[in-house]
């Protein structure tokens, strides 16, 4: 099996903002992060706004956020909106011009590993991606959901005493 390189990228942005749940975040920024020219990103993420994966908003205070939370968006439904052809092989398609094609046994063999294939991402959401898996954040050189807030207690409980 093999995605896309524009279906690839589309993964790593939502993963991205499902790390940053609480604000908006910049094409700049992910584009920066991924070393993924800002252009080519624009493209993926506008794709994913109009299929309502990604809020996005201009202007001061804008950026880009997720439409739906993380745990309702599937790696299923995102690679086969985003995916331009599931078809792994020409007789997938309609206009097959394989003389193997009325007697193939491949094709049902590769049909139930494409099944297989997107029945494993079903199974799998954005959030389950990213979590609370310090080394995603680590990575991305992004702070966890509520570090702050475990820094403020940590500093009123210290302060209380």
């Amino acid at each position: 099996m093999n995605i896309t390189q524009h279906t690839d990228y589309a993964l790593r942005v939502l993963m991205y903002l499902g790390a940053c749940p609480t604000r908006r975040v910049t094409i700049k920024e992910v584009a920066e992060r991924f070393d993924i020219s800002r252009s080519h990103l624009m493209k993926i993420v506008t794709e994913l706004v109009a299929k309502g994966f990604v809020d996005g908003a201009r202007g001061k205070g804008g950026g880009l956020k997720l439409a739906r939370p993380a745990t309702e968006i599937g790696l299923g439904e995102v690679v086969r909106r985003i995916e331009p052809s599931l078809e792994l092989v020409e007789c997938f398609g309609t206009k097959s011009h394989c003389l193997l094609d009325p007697a193939c046994r491949l094709k049902g063999v590769l049909g139930d590993a494409l099944r297989a294939f997107l029945s494993a991402l079903d199974g799998t959401t954005l959030a389950d991606l990213v979590g609370s898996d310090a080394r995603v954040y680590e990575v991305l050189r992004l702070e966890p959901p509520g570090s702050d807030a475990l820094s403020i207690a940590v500093i009123n409980h210290a302060g209380r005493k």
